[in-house]
């Protein structure tokens, strides 16, 4: 099987345009028709809302799909298929009728389901009211499943467990109650003890990106997989490289979440500068933990693309102080970064 992982910036941007935006943008007309169809209005209009508002993040996550060689275009249906299950239970949750964790954690299961084919779907929506999508949600859980029958997920299974338990408990603890809420992960982050480096909200965000399981299943797919290689891509990104991704992601929403009052992680560092240094080391600790990896410049390049991505997101320049920090962690980060953060604004503004 031919290696066509791209080793530089260049090839990265032209497959993104050429092969992973279209393939994407296929899969979502699919599941946007599939959510319009949904009887119940709430689970309607959540999974609507969460397909067009987070379009970018199947963008970006299905990257990984370069990793699968020749089988890209399954890696790209599972990835697409288990970012909207994600995006659409984050909506959920997050906009809510209910503020039940159990409720939650149940419909967080479809997440276990949708990485391990021999699990049957169940009702989700059990403990809500809202019940009726008309399968969609199954849907979206076969469609990963499908694409995981025919590799030796083995080698892979207790890393991808590890992920979605952390992901499910994070989901679980920062929807509840508003006053539960920071006691309930302080607790958690007490209970994992997972490193002393970090602070209770780093912990927790590192815990909310969905890249390692898009890097595990896309080296699935190619059948470049053996448990070695599982545990050092699970500890080359978690949590450092995870925990920049979601930092960055928190970053930019920092005013749209004052405004709805929803949980931001960046709230908890003390000041602009505090949070400019913390931000600097997961940048560093990622690019350290990412280079003894197989195919490390391109795992370099997802460190680069991350920074660059968000900070050329519009959202960034109502942010106070934004020109400095961005500067600086552009700088930080290296001349990939840059070139990322210009191809996204010039994407921005071919969409506009």
């Amino acid at each position: 099987m031919r290696n066509n992982v791209p080793t530089s910036s260049i090839t990265l941007l032209k497959s993104l345009q050429s092969k992973i935006f279209p393939a994407v943008e296929k899969e979502l007309i699919y599941w946007k028709a599939k959510a319009t169809a949904i009887p119940n209005q709430e689970l309607r209009d959540q999974a609507l809302a969460s397909i067009d508002s987070k379009k970018f993040h199947c963008q970006g996550g299905a990257v990984y799909a370069l990793l699968a060689g020749e089988r890209n275009r399954e890696a790209i249906k599972f990835i697409v298929a288990y970012q909207t299950i994600s995006d659409y239970l984050d909506n959920l949750c997050d906009r809510s009728t209910s503020l039940d964790p159990a409720d939650f954690r149940l419909l967080h299961e479809s997440l276990f389901c949708a990485l391990d084919p021999d699990q049957q779907t169940q009702n989700y929506y059990a403990l809500r009211e809202d019940q009726n999508d008309n399968g969609y949600l199954h849907d979206l859980v076969r469609t990963c499943q499908v694409q995981l029958v025919l590799v030796e997920r083995h080698v892979a299974q207790p890393f991808l467990n590890r992920l979605v338990s952390l992901y499910t408990d994070l989901q679980v603890h920062k929807h509840v109650d508003i006053r539960e809420r920071v006691p309930r992960l302080e607790n958690w982050f007490k209970e994992e003890k997972e490193d002393d480096e970090l602070a209770w909200y780093e912990f927790a965000a590192a815990s909310g990106s969905t890249l390692t399981v898009f890097c595990l299943v896309s080296y699935l797919l190619g059948g470049k997989l053996d448990e070695p290689k599982a545990k050092s891509i699970f500890e080359g990104y978690f949590p450092y490289l995870q925990g920049l991704h979601i930092m960055l992601d928190y970053y930019i929403d920092q005013k749209e979440d004052v405004e709805a009052e929803d949980l931001n992680f960046c709230f908890y560092y003390p000041n602009e500068e505090k949070m400019s240094q913390r931000l600097s080391l997961f940048i560093q600790k990622a690019a350290d933990q990412v280079q003894p990896l197989p195919d490390s410049s391109f795992h370099q390049m997802i460190r680069q693309g991350l920074v660059g991505l968000y900070l050329a997101d519009p959202k960034v320049k109502y942010l106070f102080d934004e020109t400095k920090l961005k500067k600086h962690l552009l700088k930080t980060s290296g001349t990939n970064a840059r070139l990322f953060h210009l191809f996204t604004k010039l994407y921005y503004k071919m969409r506009k």
